[in-house]
């Protein structure tokens, strides 16, 4: 027996009846030999961890365009959150920990630059409609590793898609990551705002505070022992109706404090105009994009998708830098 199927056995011993057994999952669209050491799931991980899309989260919007402050949140230290706090529910409901961290590491692949002002930009622009969501499944399963995606399993893909609120993931790991993607947005953008002085721990409303917690540290461990003592031993991912309905409603805060203030989405009309600006260049100018996207469009891909996909996957910088390349008149060198 190797070291892989020794692992796959523990977790039969170990994990919940309810769990995603690696031994079980519905596989990859193109079959491989399996690993003596890794288990399907670890494999993924590792495999979306080393990718280039996972390396540029990092210079990706999470709310505030390019601050100008070393500890606001980026797109990848959202990603590592959301790992952090579904890991924890997981291990507590003895949970398949290395399928939950997958698809937390790769629910947000497909996020464009300048965070949501990017992804309604590409989707007003695009006629087939962009959202991340979709992205970062077409990020794994085409765009990476030259064309030929990831090939990660069924259940990792179905996390990474459904992780949106409306969405509805097949695995309990799934729906772990799914309710730790809001819990860790919500509360590390309260305290991102608090870091930008848009309003302060003392102006969100009591009627969510007093439920759950007067700081970012009381509302997590709140939030996490809901989910966990609900969910103990039950088929499904639940929350208390009181701490749930609070949760949503600090939410709608959120939305109406920060997600559309003014002064925090100051720059944002900027973005729209300069991603705009950029899609209509290549949708034009189809020489110009890199040889890598061209090749999907010679294999059938529809040309504004491919632009999409070319765009969405730029980091800030990059976006800028590409923009100025093409629409800055540069200085004469003689």
């Amino acid at each position: 027996m190797n070291i892989r199927e020794e692992q796959e056995k523990r977790e039969h011993e170990y994990m919940s009846p309810y769990a995603s057994f690696s031994d079980q999952s519905r596989g990859r669209d193109r079959e491989e030999p399996q690993c003596d050491m890794r288990t399907v799931y670890q494999r993924d991980r590792d495999r979306i961890l080393h990718c280039k899309s996972f390396r540029r989260l990092k210079h990706k919007t999470q709310v505030f365009l390019a601050p100008a402050g070393d500890h606001y949140r980026t797109r990848l230290t959202h990603t590592l959150e959301v790992a952090q706090i579904a890991r924890s529910i997981g291990r507590a409901l003895k949970l398949n920990e290395d399928l939950i961290e997958a698809i937390a590491l790769g629910h947000d692949l497909g996020h464009t630059p300048f965070g949501h002002a990017g992804e309604r930009t590409l989707d007003k622009l695009c006629p087939s409609g962009f959202a991340h969501y979709k992205q970062s499944v077409r990020v794994v399963e085409l765009l990476e590793n030259d064309g030929k995606g990831l090939n990660l399993t069924w259940e990792v893909r179905d996390g990474i898609m459904n992780h949106r609120t409306s969405g509805k993931p097949a695995t309990l790991e799934g729906n772990v990551v799914r309710l730790s993607d809001k819990i860790a947005y919500i509360n590390h953008d309260i305290d991102d705002a608090i870091r930008a002085g848009i309003f302060a721990e003392n102006d969100i409303p009591k009627i969510y505070t007093s439920i759950l917690g007067n700081s970012t540290k009381e509302r997590l461990n709140t939030l996490i022992n809901d989910i966990i003592v609900s969910s103990r031993d039950k088929d499904g991912i639940y929350m208390s109706q009181e701490i749930g309905d609070a949760m949503n409603s600090l939410r709608q805060y959120m939305f109406s404090n920060l997600y559309t203030n003014p002064t925090a989405k100051s720059e944002e009309v900027k973005a729209y105009k300069l991603i705009t600006e950029l899609y209509n260049y290549y949708v034009a100018n189809v020489d110009a994009l890199p040889d890598n996207f061209k090749q999907f469009i010679d294999e059938g891909e529809e040309l504004e998708r491919v632009v999409c996909d070319y765009i969405s996957g730029m980091t800030d910088q990059y976006c800028v830098s590409k923009f100025m390349e093409i629409y800055v008149p540069k200085s004469w060198k003689g």
